[in-house]
């Protein structure tokens, strides 16, 4: 423990934000980091508590407590708290190989069970993590030199989201052959088109593809695995394959006007908009898609704060975000304890965004859609907006939200971006390998294993597990390595 007193005397401090009024008008990330003497004395007011919830990652209430990789967080901070920031990489990679994507996204898991957390405000971990990631590369720590020793054995991973990336990045550690496959133009999956720019900067995947092109592994881009190539081929050229490819069917909105031109899936906008970024060198938005237009988002989470804050920067005349449930309290209630995740509700960056420009937050709960209006041209033009009450189910006990009668409201919408989320993989890519599904439609894997019902193959990450974090798909990626590697070599030391 760096300093037995330090949550005493140092109140949190995060690093300095660029204002809405400044960075509504570009795609770069906003957070700025402390210096690394004030990051010191964040780190300083880690407790290093007996019982460290903040690594747990644990289940509690039906929710992740803790860090699901298991950071040695702690250690880590104290190594912070003394400027031994290369020790502290050292530390944390053994944990985490991809702390620089965790460092920008993750919702933080580990300060939410922080003892801090319960008084006086949590431990900055997450951004001594992400300063810690930056300190490796910027001076050279991350290991990209191809291993010493391959051992003939070829896997392929398919996908390049953050599971797939994991696991290869950590099978190339080991020395195996790995060839990373991805259906889309580049390398990222989730992360590259999934996320936007201005909360995960494509320069830093960028330089970790490179990192891991420099210690040997492949990435087979444009290539639509179960498509353009089988898992029957596959399986013929590889020893084993891990499947990598998220949880790609969004859920969709089974109401009249659906197939009006115009309303978009939340991950195919954010990922157009990404692309045409990328492709133009950030030269040219494309701010056609919503400038000028009134912009509805059907969906309260991450995703749909990214498509609010995608939609101001692209010049919306206006944003609303519909959640179903009601607003979550503003503190803890009496049912939901230190160290459960907090059911409260935040206002994110992107809502505080639209409160700036519109004066109003942008979120309208207990609302869903019932029905879109069209134009004459059979473009989306307004959606019918019905107000739901929650009513608790006596035969089951679970509350069910229902429409209340007469409730109803049309509000004007050229674009509409559903953001409610997904319900399971892909089923051509499981099919293409003969592997079994689950009734929740990902790949039945057993926790811990990995492997599927076929012999060969793997899975890890959302389509394995569901839709989930990023920081969870990392760790089923790293579990999925040491599952592969086991089974290759008898044993594994990942």
């Amino acid at each position: 423990m760096g300093k037995p007193t330090g949550f005493l005397e140092y109140p949190r401090q995060e690093g300095p934000v660029i204002p809405p009024e400044i960075r509504l008008g570009d795609f770069k990330e906003f957070h700025r980091p402390l210096s690394p003497a004030a990051q010191a004395l964040q780190a300083a007011r880690c407790m290093d508590c007996g019982v460290p919830f903040c690594q747990a990652g644990v289940t509690l209430a039906g929710m992740t407590a803790g860090c699901p990789l298991h950071n040695l967080i702690p250690e880590m901070n104290d190594l912070v708290f003394h400027g031994n920031w290369e020790q502290a990489w050292r530390r944390l990679e053994r944990t985490n190989c991809l702390p620089e994507f965790t460092g920008r996204v993750c919702p933080a898991l580990c300060e939410a069970a922080c003892t801090c957390a319960r008084q006086d405000g949590a431990v900055c971990t997450h951004e001594n993590e992400l300063q810690v990631a930056e300190y490796a590369f910027a001076h050279g720590l991350v290991d990209a030199d191809p291993p010493a020793v391959r051992t003939g054995k070829t896997v392929a991973v398919v996908g390049s989201g953050p599971a797939g990336l994991a696991a290869a990045w950590q099978l190339n550690r080991r020395g195996h052959l790995v060839t990373v496959y991805e259906k889309s133009d580049r390398p990222g999956g989730l992360l590259r088109y999934g996320i936007p720019n201005m909360k995960l900067d494509k320069a830093a995947l960028d330089r970790r593809i490179r990192a891991m092109e420099q210690a040997g592994i492949r990435f087979e881009c444009n290539v639509d695995v179960g498509r353009d190539v089988t898992g029957e081929e596959l399986l013929a050229r590889f020893d084993r394959v891990v499947l990598a490819g998220g949880a790609g069917q969004p859920r969709d909105l089974a109401v009249p006007g659906r197939d009006a031109k115009g309303i978009l899936f939340a991950v195919d906008f954010l990922g157009l908009v990404t692309k045409t970024l990328l492709d133009s060198d950030f030269e040219k938005p494309p701010r056609k898609l919503a400038e000028g237009k009134n912009v509805l988002v059907v969906g309260g989470g991450d995703t749909g704060n990214d498509c609010v804050a995608t939609a101001l920067r692209l010049g919306a005349k206006s944003v609303t975000q519909l959640e179903m449930m009601p607003a979550p309290p503003d503190e803890r209630a009496a049912n939901n304890p230190w160290p459960e995740w907090p059911r409260v509700r935040k206002t994110d960056y992107g809502q505080q965004e639209a409160i700036f420009l519109f004066g109003h937050d942008p979120r309208r709960y207990q609302c869903t859609v019932s029905a879109f209006k069209t134009d004459k041209r059979g473009r989306v033009s307004g959606a019918v907006v019905q107000q739901l009450t929650p009513r608790r189910d006596e035969a089951t006990g679970r509350t069910m939200m229902v429409p209340v009668e007469g409730a109803v409201e049309t509000l004007p919408a050229e674009l509409v971006l559903i953001a409610a989320g997904f319900t399971g993989c892909e089923a051509y890519l499981p099919a293409s390998f003969g592997a079994a599904l689950t009734a929740r439609g990902v790949v039945a894997a057993d926790e811990g294993q990995y492997a599927a019902s076929v012999s060969r193959v793997f899975a890890a990450g959302d389509v394995r597990r569901g839709p989930s974090l990023v920081v969870w798909a990392i760790a089923e990626g790293m579990g999925a390595a040491r599952a592969v590697d086991a089974s290759l070599m008898g044993y594994s030391n990942l």
